[in-house]
């Protein structure tokens, strides 16, 4: 069975999609911690993140690092936090997440955003890259 985020890979789902590649995809979260909260997730359906070849995470964290600093310049922060933790979808996926505050990282702490904000946010950020 396809995960949440092979669905939206493959069109299925929509996104508000920040930046693609032929083997990742970064789009905002629809559940956010802060503004600008990004996924980044390669499109090869792989449920833990060191079952990934070494080469295949390494081009992922480059494909993160792109997004940050993207990320970074759109979005005011003290700095952008990363984290993966994948226990909520079995599909191996960053966290990029401007943060100002330690809190900014607990998943604990959603912000809302309309679907019109989130499209404007994305493309601003796509256009950095």
């Amino acid at each position: 069975m396809s995960s949440i985020f092979t669905k939206i890979i493959n069109g299925e789902i929509p996104c508000h999609k920040v930046a693609e590649d032929e083997n990742f995809i970064a789009f905002l979260d629809i559940n956010p911690n802060a503004r600008g909260h990004t996924l980044c997730v390669p499109k090869r359906e792989i449920n833990r993140i060191f079952d990934m070849d070494r080469q295949h995470y390494l081009d992922l964290m480059s494909f993160s690092y792109k997004v940050a600093k993207a990320l970074e310049e759109v979005v005011s922060c003290d700095r952008i936090g990363i984290s993966v933790i994948g226990l909520e979808v079995p599909h191996v996926h960053v966290h990029l997440i401007p943060i100002n505050d330690m809190k900014d990282m607990t998943f604990q702490h959603k912000i809302s955003m309309t679907s019109e904000e989130m499209a404007s946010l994305a493309q601003e950020i796509g256009n950095r890259l």
